[in-house]
């Protein structure tokens, strides 16, 4: 059996990035061109072209590798194991205290050193 793994080939992707630059360009002078008009079209307008960048970005050699680090992310966030809330309340209580009692201690140092400071200088 001869299985032969073909490599995606990526055309035209400086004419695709340049079709995003212009798009997101052509948005953003149009928001500005048409605020007097509802700000309901306008987002709607940024919604449809926002759509219409990451369709033409994701065909592109960068925006596949984006989306299979997002895929992967995502594995892997799925994979994480949570602490169950008595953990997490333990662990936070736990900082809480290791917070105050170094605070408590660089506190008394400040001040003792400061106490000597006050001796010597006079």
């Amino acid at each position: 059996m001869n299985a032969t793994t073909e490599e995606k080939q990526y055309r035209l992707d400086s004419l695709k990035w340049s079709i995003v630059v212009s798009l997101t360009a052509g948005a953003i002078y149009g928001n500005h061109y048409f605020s007097e008009e509802s700000l309901l079209y306008r987002a709607v307008a940024w919604i449809f072209i926002a759509v219409c960048v990451a369709f033409i970005g994701s065909k592109t050699k960068k925006g596949d590798s984006l989306i299979a680090l997002m895929h992967g992310a995502y594995n892997e966030a799925c994979r994480v194991v949570w602490p169950t809330r008595q953990e997490r309340n333990q662990t936070t209580l736990m900082v809480v205290a290791v917070v105050l009692i170094m605070s408590l201690i660089l506190w008394g140092l400040d001040t003792f050193f400061g106490w000597i400071a006050s001796m010597v200088i006079g």
